[in-house]
């Protein structure tokens, strides 16, 4: 075994029992803002339960994880790396509970607060970097989104027309320095002049912090929407097409292409520019939704469990965050097949 390659040789998901129809958000939609194809709702998404945290997703979506590889694998690991939508609480995240209720002690203990819809293949590289360099032989990245079920169903928020995309559920994966599934390469950028795009607002207005009455919620209007949307198209080929280029990959010989899914425009226009066939380029968009950073590992478990995604394969993942302030794209070769040869077969 090569010391320094690392692997993907495993990814589970959990979606909450809550599944909602698009039919839930008909009768508050009065307050629609602007409308178009960023906002076309999907056929369902699943919401948390109230009670329910970001730490109870991941360890429910580590599960199957467990299942697999022996609960020891999960307490062993020696970087766990966390990237949590909304956190249950403002000022940290979900990480150093996860760690605690997997029996584990890691070494590094991360909670990302950048990197959004990207954040899978962002933990990925860092994770990564830190095993090649020896900070250990094993990771778990978790990607959780929760924001759906808390936020986007507030009283005030329901009857905007961004309310039925979102989804919530939560993704895993665990990389081990090993030849089995080799990450090939990862390529990510921040584009910290469109920060700005960014925003929240309430009415009337305060910090989200502040006490006072209205619903925080992200602000769209029909000029922040076109920015959205153009950078949108162009980033994630963009970034796909960069790491093709440097590792020596024909885009065209990729077998399995996952992305964030913000909605179909999207998809359809990624999987054009990449010259790729729709049964190359699965979602879980009409059954979750909009799912942001959990998007990619949900639709990895969903292929993978399905047979879809036979070893040996070239899978490439891509996706760009917030309004355009970060992109990145991961290219793997896979080895998690459930057939008793990959790492979900184990």
């Amino acid at each position: 075994m090569n010391e320094t390659t690392v692997s993907l040789v495993d990814v589970a998901s959990y979606l909450p029992e809550n599944r909602v129809p698009a039919e839930y958000f008909l009768e508050f939609s009065n307050k629609r803002q602007p409308k178009g194809p960023m906002f076309r709702a999907p056929k369902f998404r699943h919401h948390v339960a109230d009670d329910e945290t970001a730490a109870d997703m991941v360890i429910r979506a580590t599960a199957p994880l467990a299942e697999r590889h022996g609960a020891d694998v999960l307490a062993n690991v020696d970087v766990l790396i966390t990237h949590t939508q909304l956190p249950d609480l403002a000022v940290v995240g979900c990480g150093g509970e996860v760690a605690h209720r997997l029996g584990a002690q890691p070494d590094w203990v991360i909670d990302l607060h950048n990197s959004g819809c990207a954040s899978f293949v962002y933990m990925m590289q860092i994770a990564a970097q830190i095993l090649r360099s020896g900070g250990g032989r094993s990771a778990l990245i978790a990607a959780t989104q929760n924001c759906a079920g808390q936020v986007f169903t507030q009283t005030e928020v329901r009857g905007l027309a961004q309310a039925p995309v979102p989804g919530d559920g939560c993704g895993v994966g665990l990389l081990t320095l090993s030849d089995d599934a080799p990450v090939l390469g990862t390529e990510c950028r921040s584009y910290g002049e469109f920060f700005g795009d960014m925003t929240g607002e309430v009415d009337p207005p305060r910090k989200y912090w502040e006490p006072g009455t209205g619903q925080y919620h992200i602000s769209f209007t029909e000029n922040k929407i076109a920015k959205v949307f153009a950078r949108g198209n162009r980033l994630v080929p963009e970034i796909s097409l960069a790491l093709c280029d440097r590792l020596g990959i024909d885009p065209k010989t990729v077998d399995t292409f996952v992305t964030n899914q913000p909605n179909r425009l999207f998809l359809r226009n990624w999987r054009d520019a990449l010259e790729l066939p729709q049964d190359r380029h699965p979602d879980t968009f009409d059954e979750c939704g909009n799912l942001f950073g959990a998007g990619i590992p949900v639709t990895l478990d969903v292929e993978n469990r399905a047979g879809r995604i036979p070893n040996g394969s070239l899978v490439l993942m891509s996706a760009f965050a917030h309004a355009g302030d970060f992109a990145g794209s991961a290219a793997v070769r896979w080895g998690a097949a459930p057939d008793g040869t990959g790492g979900a077969g184990r």
